[in-house]
């Protein structure tokens, strides 16, 4: 009889054993005891949240760009300055003149020939000057040491100082003006959207100007000042188109390098308005003709607009409607 009930209970305590591991076992699969429920006392063991990633930096990239230009020709182009990639109006190949934007090479092409030596006080006046405040007489006097001449017979070869710009800086689609009377004037050499970014490049990367002065010259394109009703004839202005397109945080990533080239021609009646701007990143350029009557700043909005277009990641990009493909105007 005592054997049975020894038995008996034994069976009882092993059901009841069985009865309490089950659910102990279930609470701690499904983490209840790290919250202090059943079976506690070990906490389960804690996975470490991903951090959040970083949105990118604000830059310049390839995208659509739509503007409503009313002119004779508009274009642009882009440079990525780390891989080299061009990108841009489907007529990026096509020429207009640069005006003053030209100004920053005869600048470059004079200082890189001075090699070690340094200009003179009133010479290295006159290459601020002619960067900083677009000063046509500075910039001619610098063409003239540089090698360039305005006694350039009609049809002839590109003078020295273009020359030097087509070969150093590899362009393809620069070429000396072609309006009769003016052959040898540097600031009707014709040039492309995409040949103008690669200039942006060459003066940036150091070909231009060598390296000595190459980071002078970039903080004189930094430095460019008055707004555009400030452009007289043969100086001032400059300072506005693509860097009134680029938002405070592209800005405040370093220098934005630039200089624009404008004048209201009689020979056709048309602004001929360049734009271009260069960091350490991308190398943008924006060329037009348009009608007089539209003044120079529908020029300067049209540049800055082009910029604002570009601007990666775009702000509300989400709530923006598509426009054209890259490459169409």
């Amino acid at each position: 009889m005592r054997s049975r009930v020894i038995l008996a209970l034994a069976i009882l305590a092993v059901l009841l054993g069985t009865g309490l591991l089950v659910p102990a076992a279930y609470a701690k699969l499904a983490g209840d005891d790290a919250a202090g429920g059943i079976g506690g006392g070990g906490a389960a063991e804690k996975v470490p949240a991903p951090a959040p990633t970083a949105p990118p930096a604000p830059t310049l990239a390839a995208a659509p760009v739509a503007v409503d230009f009313t002119g004779a020709f508009f274009g642009w182009a882009l440079m990525d300055r780390k891989t080299g990639q061009l990108s841009g109006s489907k007529n990026m190949t096509s020429t207009s003149s640069t005006e003053s934007m030209f100004k920053v090479w005869i600048v470059s092409d004079y200082l890189r020939q001075l090699g070690d030596k340094e200009p003179s006080a009133a010479m290295k006046k006159n290459a601020s000057l002619a960067i900083r405040d677009s000063n046509d007489d500075a910039a001619n006097r610098l063409y003239a040491a540089a090698g360039g001449s305005y006694r350039v017979p009609a049809g002839g070869q590109p003078g020295p100082v273009l020359k030097q710009a087509i070969d150093i800086c590899g362009l393809t689609d620069t070429k000396r003006g072609n309006v009769p009377g003016y052959e040898g004037w540097w600031s009707f050499t014709r040039m492309s959207p995409r040949d103008a970014v690669r200039l942006g490049d060459c003066i940036a990367d150091g070909k231009a100007a060598g390296p000595k002065w190459t980071k002078w010259v970039l903080n004189e394109m930094a430095q460019v000042r008055g707004s555009v009703t400030q452009q007289r004839e043969r100086s001032g202005g400059g300072r506005w188109g693509i860097i009134d397109g680029l938002p405070a945080e592209i800005k405040s990533q370093g220098p934005v390098a630039m200089k624009n080239g404008w004048t209201a021609l009689s020979y056709d009646s048309n602004w001929h308005v360049s734009c271009l701007a260069v960091t350490d990143k991308w190398s943008l350029a924006v060329m037009m003709r348009y009608p007089v009557k539209q003044r120079l700043t529908y020029g300067a909005k049209v540049c800055a607009s082009v910029t604002t277009q570009l601007v990666t990641p775009q702000p509300g990009a989400a709530l923006k409607v598509p426009q054209q493909p890259v490459g169409k105007l």
